[in-house]
């Protein structure tokens, strides 16, 4: 019996199962990952076609998300991703970052709910590989006056001035913050520590007669809002 060599190539899929046609038909959102990714790289490598190799990448990286953190050498470094393919590659993700950070100047950004804030920053923070802290400044109206970073590192409530994360409110007459820190474990779960700086944040925030809205811990693809679950606002 005749042995018939495997086929890697996408143009032996039927068209119906091909990346670009399913985009063309069906658009972009039912697409898997890998076959987004398969319409950046193009072509594939020997044994592997461009599903298959953004497949590889999405398990090496351990998804999205850590292609996000990746940096250009690391992309570059795996087979079949030149020089072109991981500019490709990084080009995409910075621009899905400049659209989720875009904010329509005719409409200011205000913020109704967790969700609205954590929306603001969730995609480049969930990325982070470091610990940061930053604050949503707001006025008397909830809208967003800017976003300022303040720590960056290892964070816990001794470490943290309290009165650094005001500076900027008080300089810009903010009337109310949001604070916001990521996890780079992934894993929103507020600890010991997150609770007590939310609790010294809002009693600073009392004496300098500026809300303290919330304390939000970004995690991958989700958040957690504590004062939604009653720690450090009781």
């Amino acid at each position: 019996m005749e042995h018939k060599e495997t086929s890697y190539r996408i143009t032996d899929l039927a068209p119906t199962e091909r990346p670009r046609e399913r985009l063309a038909q069906f658009g972009a959102q039912p697409l898997r990952s890998a076959e987004l990714l398969a319409i950046l790289l193009r072509v594939g490598v020997k044994g592997e076609n461009a599903i298959q190799v953004g497949q590889r990448l999405l398990q090496d990286f351990q998804g999205l998300a850590g292609l996000h953190r990746a940096t250009y050498k690391e992309l570059q470094a795996q087979h079949g991703i030149g020089d072109a393919k991981a500019c490709q590659i990084k080009a995409a993700i910075e621009l899905g970052r400049r659209l989720a950070a875009q904010t329509p100047e005719d409409a200011p950004t205000t913020i109704h709910s967790p969700e609205d804030a954590a929306d603001l920053v969730q995609y480049e923070m969930s990325a982070l590989e470091q610990e940061q802290l930053r604050v949503i400044l707001l006025n008397t109206r909830n809208r967003v006056l800017q976003i300022k970073t303040v720590y960056q590192g290892s964070l816990n409530s001794s470490q943290v001035r309290v009165g650094e994360l005001f500076k900027s409110a008080i300089r810009h007459n903010a009337a109310a913050i949001i604070v916001i820190h990521n996890h780079p474990s992934g894993d929103p779960t507020p600890s010991p520590d997150d609770v007590a700086l939310t609790k010294a944040i809002r009693e600073a925030g009392k004496l300098l007669d500026i809300d303290v809205l919330d304390h939000l811990i970004i995690g991958q693809g989700c958040h957690v809002s504590l004062k939604k679950r009653g720690l450090g606002f009781g």
